[in-house]
């Protein structure tokens, strides 16, 4: 047997006998082997402990690689289980997965615990975490495996589940151990419990099991997790800082948005300061799209049931869709939409259309609704109402190169124009079950990957992480702070112009199929205006702020701030002439985070000057009030788009 063992650098190791990632680590040398968290074998990561069997290409994955952070975090999850139980003997467990920034578990307790028990297990954790308890994988039947969770309802719950995902695979059921601890998983995780160090449980929540609120409700152990302290410490720093920025608050504080018991949970009202703002990145977006090849389209806000039944929602997304609407049609069914996908494939349907109309994008501010659990909404990240910037490109197999590449760069332009620069991505490849011939799915992988790497975009692959119907990029971005929020999402869909019988009449004068791009940039605008709120902490560049200028007055001088305001071109405006002290004004002014002030009093109007007072600049104070005026325009103007 010649097992050939391909490094990223080229360098290929043979061996005669089954070898495991640790040992190849190893044999590169002591510091990498005490450092290697996971191995990627053809791209798909496993423990350091298993065995490869056959030749293949590995990478050894360290604590520097992004990917390590979600398997450490997954592992702290299991640490934490282990040390409940220590402490609280007969406690049900359910799940405990990774999340963005940590991880957290659901636990039903026979006594309901508070925050202050959490210190307590955090000593624990870290008992067992100086213990450097190997994480062992093994596998079993689905029937012993039920055995040996006989007293753990939710386990066995999970093991019986078609859907469960937590190391069920047909009959065969995976679980890792370390020392009497034992839980349901697929991994991988981290070699050993040494690795988990530098954590912190931050804070105790709820959640109905499965997520279903006519099932138990249970107590959610959140906490973070990193591979050093100073990371650590840094992320501490930053959810200090966080809730100051709390979109929620600062919607409230600048007038932006508001909600109320009679709309029920996940819906909010603009006030006008927030639907200039929203209105401002709306207009943006769709100049930048008018600009570059799309057309516009607008569609109902429901459906007939046999629409959702031909698009797949109905049999694969009927739990996130609200309930049918009543009709008088014959008892026919209407569906508040989730998605606006299914409409604009009518629309394409709707003519006969030629190689020659594509690429055919066509985009729409489209509003949706999804019925999203009252556990997991969270202000206007996370609601039940919104908008998406949703565009759907139909195109020939040859064009989706092409496409993808334009899309990346559209997409980046419009993300850096608000302000985010630091871009990551992830690649989500094909699942086990999947639609479409392997070739296109190789074609249509490796044309979103190429568009990365030719971007220069910092990339981790998920595989078997995408759609069944295609793959997919999710663009991430990093705010002020140094938080990751997903944004853009580019999907290549190989079902949907099955489901509805897309065709066009191609240059050999056949009927063929279209491949169809999904792709949101902003995503939805609630959630984008939410990200925008906390990312500039409320104090908005100048093009962004909903008033752009302040004019204070002292005095008579209302014909003169007029004459002053008829020379600024479509600058947002308001003047307070109120009859208040000054600082009271400027107090004000501050309070709402307007990002320039000009101050005009009797003086001025003799003088026929200003004083102006910016966010970002030294004060300007008593100068020719025609230069001020020219800086007041010319500061307000919005980015030009282009890429």
């Amino acid at each position: 047997m010649s097992i050939e063992i391909k490094l990223p650098d080229g360098t290929v190791k043979k061996y005669t006998e089954p070898v495991s990632g640790y040992e190849i680590a190893s044999d590169i040398g002591s510091n990498l082997a005490r450092d290697a968290v996971c191995v990627e074998v053809n791209k798909e990561i496993f423990d350091t402990s298993y065995l490869i069997s056959q030749s293949s290409d590995i990478r050894i994955l360290t604590k520097k690689d992004i990917s390590s952070l979600k398997i450490l975090r997954h592992s702290s999850a299991h640490l934490l289980a282990q040390a409940v139980l220590n402490l609280h003997p007969g406690t049900m467990y359910g799940v405990g997965p990774d999340i963005e920034d940590g991880f957290y578990y659901d636990f039903l307790f026979e006594k309901t615990i508070s925050e202050d028990d959490l210190k307590e297990i955090e000593k624990e954790m870290h008992k067992l975490s100086k213990e450097n308890q190997p994480f062992v994988k093994s596998y079993m039947s689905k029937k012993d495996a039920s055995k040996l969770f006989q007293d753990q309802k939710f386990k066995k719950e999970l093991i019986e589940a078609a859907d469960s995902n937590e190391g069920v695979q047909g009959e065969n059921v995976s679980v890792y151990s370390n020392n009497s601890f034992i839980d349901l998983c697929r991994g991988p995780h981290v070699p050993h419990t040494g690795f988990i160090k530098y954590f912190k449980l931050t804070r105790l929540g709820g959640a109905y099991w499965r997520g279903d609120e006519s099932n138990p409700q249970l107590q959610r152990i959140y906490g973070t997790s990193w591979y050093s302290d100073k990371d650590l410490q840094q992320y501490l720093e930053r959810r200090i800082e966080a809730e100051k920025r709390d979109h929620r608050k600062l919607g409230k504080e600048l007038e932006l948005f508001t909600t109320a018991d009679e709309l029920g949970p996940g819906q909010f009202l603009w006030k006008p300061n927030g639907a200039l703002l929203r209105n401002i990145i709306e207009n943006y977006s769709k100049s930048a799209h008018l600009n570059n090849g799309y057309k516009f389209v607008n569609t109902p806000h429901i459906g007939r049931s046999v629409l959702w039944e031909t698009s797949g929602h109905l049999e694969h997304y009927e739990e996130g869709m609200y309930p049918p609407l009543n009709s008088k049609d014959n008892d026919d069914k209407y569906y508040l939409k989730p998605m606006n996908c299914p409409f604009h494939i009518l629309i394409y349907k709707s003519d006969l259309r030629s190689y020659r109309e594509l690429p055919l994008r066509l985009f729409e501010l489209g509003s949706v609704y999804r019925f999203e659990k009252s556990g997991v909404l969270h202000g206007l990240l996370r609601a039940r109402g919104f908008t998406q910037d949703d565009a759907h490109i139909f195109c020939t197999f040859d064009q989706i190169n092409k496409e993808v590449n334009n899309l990346l760069r559209f997409s980046i332009a419009l993300l850096n124009s608000f302000g985010f620069t630091q871009i990551e991505a992830d690649l989500s490849t094909k699942p086990s079950k999947a639609i479409g011939e392997s070739k296109d799915w190789e074609i249509a992988t490796s044309s979103l990957e190429n568009a990365l790497e030719e971007q220069g975009i910092d990339f981790i692959t998920a595989e078997g992480e995408g759609a069944f119907y295609g793959p997919k990029i999710d663009l991430h971005v990093k705010d002020a702070i140094g938080r990751r929020w997903q944004l853009s999402t580019i999907q290549i869909d190989f079902a949907q112009p099955t489901n509805f019988d897309l065709e066009y009449v191609s240059t050999e004068n056949t009927k063929d199929k279209p491949v169809m791009i999904h792709r949101a940039l902003l995503g939805s605008i609630e959630r984008f205006t939410g990200i925008l709120i906390e990312h500039y902490e409320g104090n908005f560049p100048y093009w962004l702020a909903p008033i752009q200028l302040k004019i204070l007055t002292i005095g008579s001088v209302d014909e003169y701030v007029q004459k002053i305001a008829s020379k600024l071109t479509n600058i947002r405006i308001e003047i307070d002439d109120r009859n208040i002290r000054l600082g009271e004004k400027i107090h004000d002014a501050n309070k709402m985070r307007i990002p320039q002030v000009l101050i005009i009093g009797e003086k001025d109007l003799a003088n026929n000057t200003g004083s102006l007072n910016r966010v970002d600049s030294d004060d300007i104070n008593d100068d020719d009030i025609d230069s001020l005026i020219s800086i007041i325009n010319e500061s307000s103007k919005e980015p030009k788009f282009s890429f």
